[in-house]
């Protein structure tokens, strides 16, 4: 039969399809990176694929059920916690993030611990945006300093196969995959023909080895992974390592994971000397006084799995002839749903500035801080503290009825466990807690009016 050739223009940034040549993309805006790609198009009948013999034959699936993966420990706890219990043979890892907030220092220190554990095996560190050297001060800075850590600088995916047969290492790091270029694929380094080729090639390596591969990717400016989406489906697990500049917090997050959770978050803290695991990240987002303050609300927020605690501040002044609302680390636009509904609740007119606020840095998504925002909102323009052994927990509508949440007795348990004695939960979730140890005291509300109205009891007489 034959067959037509025709031409159309693709972007080799986002792949995004023009009907003719221009300057600018339409998608990315990326200028100069669309360019006419030939496509062969069958004016007949379609030709048939004949059979071919397999060379594995198909399992039952409880055969294969029965097989139990073997897990690598790296030596940080926290992070063999987020990939799911340690790493797979074959594994490959993409870990995201903006520019310093410490990729290359995490995965440096997860390559020395790996390389000092059992059987003290070879690990090989590939950099195509440092120099070795580069690499070596950051190394001596925070101790990684074992024999068994081989450092590289290389940008082209040919030597780097070279390194990889010579040394025979048990894991592999690349720093990052959009800097390596292959000179088989047209286009430059970080394009998309780039980055989708040398992620397929390092992937079939790693499992041909059972070599677990990590893989550093650069992000954009609203934290997702920079470079086609089907780089995200050709690997195993996908991280992202973030946090505020301006604090040593680092979250560290699973979006997705085929050998484990995929809403797992582990905490990091910023060192001089590295990155320190955080055990118990509830005691950053609340703040440490000897004396309850007004406006401050502390409540249970669920991070992947993990609930942790986060405290919430409010701040009402007086009436102003144009008032303001500033929030940091919640949702502005559900911040202000919230001040209307307490406002309508609590009979007094939030006709001031309203300040609303986390502590920490946190960034709290979750409706379950909800309540502990109406509540802090009440607090303060009532100049009414709360006891500091207070902690609510609720979604808050708008018609003010408290909604219940999900994981209420993994957030309660954690409450419990740092001293929270009096929990205000939504009402009917009181059957799905188990026994209460001696002391603690559930109390459920069913309106945002019924939990104001408690509010003169729970809270103190403020100090003059």
């Amino acid at each position: 039969m034959a067959k037509a050739r025709s031409a159309t223009f693709r972007c080799t940034e986002c792949s995004a399809v023009a009907p003719k040549w221009v300057g600018r993309c339409g998608e990315c805006q990326a200028w100069g990176t669309v360019a006419e790609v030939s496509v062969t198009a069958s004016t007949g009948l379609k030709a048939r694929t004949t059979g071919v013999a397999p060379t594995r034959r198909a399992r039952p699936v409880s055969e294969i059920a029965e097989e139990r993966v073997s897990r690598i420990a790296t030596g940080i706890n926290e992070f063999d916690r987020v990939i799911g219990g340690g790493l797979v043979p074959g594994q490959v890892v993409l870990i995201a993030g903006e520019p310093g907030v410490g990729k290359s220092t995490l995965l440096l220190a997860v390559a020395h611990h790996l390389a000092e554990g059992q059987g003290h095996p070879t690990v090989l560190y590939i950099s195509g945006e440092e120099s070795v050297e580069q690499i070596g001060v950051r190394a001596r800075r925070i101790g990684a300093d074992s024999e068994r850590l081989l450092l590289a600088d290389e940008n082209d995916l040919g030597t780097l196969l070279g390194h990889i047969e010579e040394h025979d290492p048990s894991m592999l790091v690349v720093d990052s995959v959009q800097t390596i270029a292959s000179n088989e694929v047209e286009g430059r380094a970080g394009g998309v023909a780039q980055v989708v080729e040398v992620t397929q090639v390092l992937s079939r390596v790693a499992k041909s080895r059972r070599m677990p591969l990590f893989l550093i990717g650069q992000s954009t400016k609203d934290s997702s992974i920079a470079g086609p989406r089907a780089l995200e489906h050709l690997v195993d697990t996908v991280l992202t390592f973030d946090g505020d500049r301006h604090t040593s917090l680092r979250l560290l997050r699973a979006t997705k994971n085929r050998y484990g959770p995929a809403d797992e978050i582990v905490c990091f803290e910023q060192a001089d000397d590295g990155l320190r695991e955080v055990q118990d990240p509830s005691n950053l987002f609340r703040a440490q006084r000897d004396r309850p303050v007004a406006g401050t609300c502390v409540t249970v927020t669920m991070e992947g799995r993990r609930p942790m605690l986060a405290e919430v501040q409010a701040l009402v002044t007086s009436a102003s002839p144009v008032p303001r609302r500033g929030v940091t680390g919640l949702d502005s636009t559900r911040v202000a749903m919230l001040v209307a509904v307490t406002e309508r609740s609590s009979n007094e007119r939030l006709a001031g500035d309203v300040y609303v606020a986390t502590v920490g840095g946190a960034k709290l998504s979750d409706p379950a801080a909800d309540l502990a925002v109406c509540i802090a909102v009440a607090s303060s323009a009532a100049n009414r503290p709360m006891a500091s052994d207070v902690l609510a927990i609720g979604e808050v509508a708008l018609s003010g009825d408290i909604r219940p949440v999900p994981f209420l007795a993994q957030r309660a348990a954690e409450a419990a466990r740092l001293g929270y004695r009096r929990l205000l939960i939504p009402r009917g979730s009181r059957k799905a807690l188990p026994e209460p140890a001696e002391g603690i005291e559930y109390t459920e509300v069913g309106h945002l009016d019924e939990a104001l109205s408690r509010l003169r009891r729970l809270s103190v007489v403020p100090r003059q």
